[in-house]
């Protein structure tokens, strides 16, 4: 039987059409299945946990794949996979888990992280991994609309057209904007987002606190559902994925 194994992965979306391949422009998975290719002779599927639009960054992405070669220690993957990637596409680790594990459906909670910095001329090394601005709204008051979005909601405000999630119904554990570094961070962790959604969070509570607008006015875009009351999406060179979290898998199990 084929060994299952867990990768996670670090890589910077710039030139990359995504994570999903496409039938002209380069994306992070038709690198990485080109790698697996390459270890195991072999065409390879590799399954993530979600999809990242272009020009979008990750941390930690998580994927799986099976491989006929026992000959090969899970652990080995990473150096193997990275010896045929591109620089900007790194394995971060390699692990061996269980059959029923599934990067997309085991996953309990994905981690996104929005950057923003506050500066009239961005320099050139930090314009790729973050939205600049010469004039961002209040810490406190990003970080209040924030609060609004804990919680279980219908986020049709914030789905983008093309969308093709049945309910647009999500699960928001956490959400919160602070300083880190000089950098403005927007962290949200939910059971999953619709696409583009946390861009059109960050865009409209940009828009709301340039405005001066009260918390409760998020709230209250929330509560209508109404696509067209969203702000502008935001860019998306200030987005990461974080973290995947699959704490309650099965860990003896070998996840």
């Amino acid at each position: 039987m084929a060994a299952r194994i867990k990768v996670t992965i670090a890589y910077d979306g710039t030139h990359y059409a995504g994570w999903q391949i496409q039938p002209k422009d380069p994306t992070v998975q038709a690198e990485v299945e080109r790698a697996a290719a390459a270890v195991l002779n072999q065409k390879v599927a590799v399954v993530a946990s979600g999809r990242t639009d272009s020009g979008v960054h990750a941390h930690g992405q998580v994927c799986h794949f099976d491989s006929p070669n026992d000959g090969i220690p899970p652990e080995k993957y990473s150096l193997a996979l990275n010896r045929h990637l591109p620089q900007d596409i790194r394995v971060l680790e390699s692990r061996l888990v269980a059959n029923d594990f599934h990067a997309r459906y085991s996953a309990i909670a994905r981690e996104y992280r929005y950057y923003l910095l506050q500066s009239r001329i961005a320099e050139p090394f930090d314009r790729p991994y973050c939205y600049s601005h010469s004039q961002l709204p209040p810490v406190a008051l990003l970080d209040a609309y924030a609060a609004c979005l804990v919680g279980v909601h219908d986020f049709t405000t914030f789905s983008a057209i093309g969308d093709e999630s049945i309910s647009k119904v999500r699960a928001v554990h956490s959400a919160s904007v602070f300083m880190q570094r000089g950098v403005m961070v927007f962290r949200i962790v939910g059971n999953a987002f619709l696409w583009r959604m946390v861009r059109s969070l960050v865009g409209t509570m940009l828009e709301l606190g340039r405005a001066g607008e009260e918390p409760h006015n998020m709230a209250q875009l929330i509560r209508r559902q109404e696509r067209t009351a969203a702000g502008a999406t935001a860019p998306p060179q200030g987005l990461f994925l974080h973290k995947v979290s699959y704490e309650t898998f099965d860990e003896k199990r070998g996840t």
